[in-house]
């Protein structure tokens, strides 16, 4: 499917220390259906992606390359700074260590350019040996809708394709949790939005990535209640008082899922959080 300059996507790449995985994210994009794109890779560690990536073979006039001038300055900075170099109505958000299935954007870019947002499905897959370990919705075909309630139940990063006018940025301030306050931010300004059930994005789960590290349980719970401060404080720029009201509840919520976990963990049952929300799925009773 060929994309239309109306729909066209800027998808937006920060990369710190990621030169392992930086040419199989940008290779999912090279291999996608829909042709309407750019990637806007942002160095957030000082290295020359540009001459990486040509190293490996890869060159595309979609490709475009910026930096945050910094070392580790934090996904959402990175993303912000793509997203001032970004030059198409949509915007997608992509890991550097993830990647997307060859037709997410054939299937998101025309449902964000008509109603404003779209989602889909994600895929959890452990990095080492490609194995996945389950899916943030069981799998399926066509298109559900989901709305914040049925967001802030979710466990697992989502990704969304967004039309440039209501892209709220990213929190600076929040480093661990930033892809949950901007989905609520957007979920703020458009109230639902389509759910493609198809897993067409793939989130890799990787040793020594931030949330598989040793201290992701305590950076999680730092992140969270730094987040319920300013819910309780400057409301996070989310303007509907029942939404924030909501979230709150549901940060405490994942706060005590994050506790589970840290014990989990101490107790070598699980390596990270998405392998404990695996175990735990598979333990409830059927």
């Amino acid at each position: 499917m060929e994309g239309g300059s109306e729909g066209g996507v800027s998808v937006i790449i920060p990369a710190f220390r990621a030169q392992g995985t930086i040419a199989r994210a940008v290779s999912s994009l090279l291999a996608q259906s829909f042709s309407q794109w750019e990637a806007v890779v942002v160095s957030d560690d000082g290295a020359d992606y540009r001459a990486l990536l040509a190293a490996a073979g890869i060159a595309d006039s979609r490709l475009t390359f910026t930096g945050t001038g910094r070392v580790g300055s934090g996904a959402p900075a990175a993303r912000n700074a793509g997203l001032r170099c970004a030059r198409l109505p949509l915007i997608a958000p992509l890991d550097a260590d993830d990647r997307f299935e060859p037709d997410r954007l054939a299937r998101l870019a025309p449902l964000a350019a008509q109603q404003g947002v779209a989602a889909d499905n994600v895929a959890v897959v452990r990095d080492g040996d490609g194995s996945p370990l389950s899916t943030l919705f069981p799998p399926g075909t066509g298109t559900a809708t989901l709305d914040a309630a049925g967001f802030l139940e979710t466990s697992v990063p989502m990704f969304f394709v967004v039309r440039r006018e209501l892209v709220p940025g990213w929190e600076e301030g929040v480093d661990f949790c930033d892809d949950v306050v901007f989905n609520v931010q957007v979920l703020d300004r458009v109230g639902r939005l389509p759910l493609v059930l198809e897993p067409l994005y793939e989130y890799r789960q990787r040793e020594g990535s931030i949330t598989c590290s040793a201290d992701s349980g305590t950076r999680a719970d730092l992140c969270y209640r730094h987040v319920l401060d300013r819910l309780t404080g400057d409301g996070l720029r989310i303007a509907d008082a029942a939404l924030r009201r909501r979230f709150a509840a549901a940060l405490e919520a994942k706060r005590a899922l994050n506790a589970a976990y840290m014990t989990a963990q101490v107790a070598g049952r699980c390596a990270n959080f998405q392998e404990f929300l695996a175990l735990r799925e598979n333990s409830l009773p059927g």
